[in-house]
């Protein structure tokens, strides 16, 4: 005997609870759900949630490789491969969002202080191999949404992303 919980949603997951029940035991699992409004693309929420997402790296192709998978999830990712690049194309699109690998551009609290307090509505989030950055530790506690390590594990980049467009929604 099995029952459908179809009330419950996990938002943007496309995913809902599935109730299970055999003889003695009780299972509860996550079931993929194309059907309901959990699938909609955030892009589409608003006309005015079309903002790009910068990623900043200055490695090319894992550059290149992050854009392309954020890309495939429906945002509109920009890549940049330098501090200065990024500064001017922050300033020229309508961007919500900033990526920044610390592996492979070096960057200080001073500059990360003054591009959040140029720019209030962008999140930046950061990239590392690296957990602990003693250099950036005011920048880390005040002014970086998130700080993800590599190798990049998707479905936590895309819940970050996924927050702020959410955050930003609301």
């Amino acid at each position: 005997m099995s029952t459908c919980i179809n009330d419950l949603r996990i938002p943007y997951q496309g995913y809902r609870p599935f109730l299970n029940i055999h003889g003695t035991g009780l299972a509860v699992s996550l079931v993929n759900d194309d059907s309901g409004p959990t699938k909609r693309n955030p892009l589409e929420r608003r006309s005015g949630m079309k903002k790009k997402i910068l990623v900043m790296n200055a490695d090319e192709k894992e550059c290149g490789e992050l854009c392309a998978f954020l890309n495939e999830q429906q945002y509109l990712a920009t890549p940049t491969y330098s501090l200065p690049e990024m500064i001017t194309l922050i300033q020229d699109i309508e961007c919500m969002v900033v990526i920044m690998d610390l592996d492979t551009i070096p960057i200080g609290n001073r500059i990360i202080r003054e591009l959040t307090v140029k720019h209030p509505g962008v999140y930046f989030l950061c990239l590392s191999s690296d957990r602990f950055h003693p250099h950036l530790k005011e920048a880390l506690c005040y002014h970086i949404y998130a700080c993800i390590n590599k190798p990049v594990d998707p479905d936590e980049l895309l819940y970050w992303v996924r927050s702020i467009y959410e955050e930003k929604d609301s």
